[in-house]
């Protein structure tokens, strides 16, 4: 009696997902990492070491603000991969951009902590991430119309609507970020985008082009 049939060699969910677990949790290690210690003169003193906190304050808003997207990120990937049951040649290159962004994060993370209100410095860090979420929306894409996920399609593509509103959320904020210095806090707010921008995106996109959306109450009786 043979045993369960093996997926195709490269084909596997489980060694894709393991490498990109690998990946996400070195790039969010290396968020700590590239903080700043203090020297020997800085820890003298609790003054001077409270003077130091200070001085870093913009670095450690950087690398929370940083680790939370990237956890948040993670996780829906991690949801994705629950219910991938094979894998194509599309889905798994489109893991390649995106895994480059999440390994690239780190270095944008640390130039917003050195200068957290230089437009330039967000411009590279709201960049980065639109790239990643951009990547992490076609990943979606790719799964739920292709057949590759075991659950309901068309919930994997609504969930890939909302990756789209946060992504163009911190397109949005690039513009954003060279009129004000302080628009790095449209960041802390990207879960709005997500609910109110990926509705009207996955509306957008399932609504018949040329016809009337039946919810709106003017869809022509049959």
């Amino acid at each position: 009696m043979s045993g369960p049939a093996r997926p195709e060699p490269g084909s596997s969910p489980e060694r894709l997902a393991f490498f990109t677990d690998a990946v996400f949790a070195i790039a969010m290690t290396l968020l700590a990492v590239e903080l700043a210690r203090p020297e020997e003169k800085e820890v003298a003193s609790a003054r001077a070491l409270g003077s130091f906190l200070v001085d870093q304050r913009g670095a450690y808003l950087a690398f929370a603000l940083a680790f939370v997207l990237l956890w948040s990120v993670w996780r829906r990937h991690h949801r994705l991969m629950d219910q991938i049951d094979g894998l194509s040649k599309a889905f798994t290159a489109w893991h390649a951009p995106f895994l480059l962004l999440v390994a690239f994060l780190p270095f944008p993370t640390a130039v917003i902590g050195a200068s957290i209100g230089n437009p330039l410095a967000q411009t590279l860090f709201a960049g980065t991430m639109a790239a990643m979420v951009f990547c992490e929306a076609v990943i979606k894409d790719i799964a739920g119309s292709t057949g590759l996920v075991t659950g309901d399609p068309a919930e994997t593509r609504r969930h890939a609507g909302d990756s789209w509103g946060v992504g163009f959320w911190f397109v949005l904020s690039i513009g954003v970020a060279w009129l004000f210095s302080y628009a790095f806090v449209l960041w802390f707010v990207a879960p709005l985008a997500a609910t109110y921008g990926g509705a009207l995106i996955s509306r957008l996109r399932t609504a018949p082009a040329g016809h009337p959306d039946p919810r709106d109450g003017d869809a022509p009786r049959t």
